[in-house]
């Protein structure tokens, strides 16, 4: 069977080399699988692009898409989809952290019927804050149906043809493939697997990068946002309503009582609060209609090498 390994490339000058000579050792250790391996530089700012150009000669089995800026991972990810000719497809960073071994672990438990199969690492070798964000983010993803229950979902997975040729047909310039895969089959499965630790550098994942990516998941697939600032509408005017209620009553019961302008102040704040909150999520699903009417593209390739007419 011809497996496609996907690894979007990011500063990976120093690492890439490394997780390739362990990708062919493994299949070398599995002769019933070939491999094609599909790297796809994301506008890196250092000299991976040479590191890949080189693999590519070397290895005829290397296939190389240079995109023409940095588009992000999950878009990276897309880009490579019109290059595999595998009948399943992995992908798997490219800093060490995943094992080429898994590579087959991953295969075994998509025969079984799975059209997905995330590998689940029970520990993760991330900082704190990646751990804590990432834990989060999958609960969120969970409450609003965009990422699967009970399944731990890793970078580190595996999808069959069919899925491949469903990804083809995604053309949003908000990429969210693992909400778009959710939509597409439940047929999905995890694997035990060991977390590495990374060869070198360090994570590119900032607190912004991952409230974008939290923001992109749940307003590309759900509308529970805008549901949830309905509720808080009507929560907030029947509050309303019954204050003015008590304060009418308490003047009439109690024409000395002076009513104080702090607390009419705090309420006029918090009510404020809720509507700009509630005009935000509005404005952000507006803007990403726009955006994707205007046709924005998901990536833009500048050049390909190793590829097959």
């Amino acid at each position: 069977m011809l497996i496609s390994v996907v690894i979007p490339c990011y500063r990976s000058a120093k690492t890439l080399p490394a997780v390739l000579d362990e990708i062919r050792t493994v299949f070398a250790q599995h002769p019933e699988h070939d491999y094609q391996i599909v790297l796809v530089n994301d506008g890196s700012p250092d000299n991976t692009y040479e590191v890949i150009r080189a693999q590519c000669t070397a290895d005829p089995k290397i296939t190389a898409v240079d995109l023409s800026r940095n588009f992000g991972q999950a878009s990276a990810r897309m880009a490579a989809l019109p290059y595999i000719r595998g009948e399943c497809a992995v992908y798997m960073d490219d800093d060490g952290q995943h094992p080429a071994e898994g590579i087959f672990l991953l295969a075994d438990k998509l025969q079984e019927g799975y059209d997905v199969v995330y590998a689940k690492f029970s520990h993760k070798r991330h900082s704190l804050f990646k751990r804590t964000t990432s834990r989060m983010h999958q609960k969120i993803g969970e409450w609003v149906g965009t990422s699967p229950k009970n399944i731990r979902v890793s970078p580190f997975f595996i999808i069959n043809r069919l899925m491949i040729e469903g990804l083809k047909r995604y053309h949003n310039p908000f990429p969210g493939i693992v909400s778009y895969l959710l939509r597409l089959s439940t047929r999905t499965g995890n694997v035990e697997m060991i977390h590495r630790a990374r060869m070198a550098g360090k994570s590119g994942y900032s607190l912004k990068k991952l409230i974008l990516i939290w923001l992109n998941s749940v307003t590309t697939f759900s509308i529970i946002p805008l549901r949830l600032a309905s509720i808080l509408g009507i929560i907030f005017a029947t509050s309303g309503f019954l204050a003015i209620a008590v304060i009418v009553i308490r003047k009439l019961l109690h024409p000395q009582i002076l009513l104080g302008y702090t607390s009419l102040i705090s309420v006029i704040l918090l009510v404020s609060g809720i509507i700009m909150l509630m005009l935000g999520i509005m404005g952000e699903y507006l803007g990403r209609m726009y955006m994707t009417i205007s046709d924005l593209p998901q990536y833009f390739v500048r050049e390909t090498i190793n590829v097959e007419e």
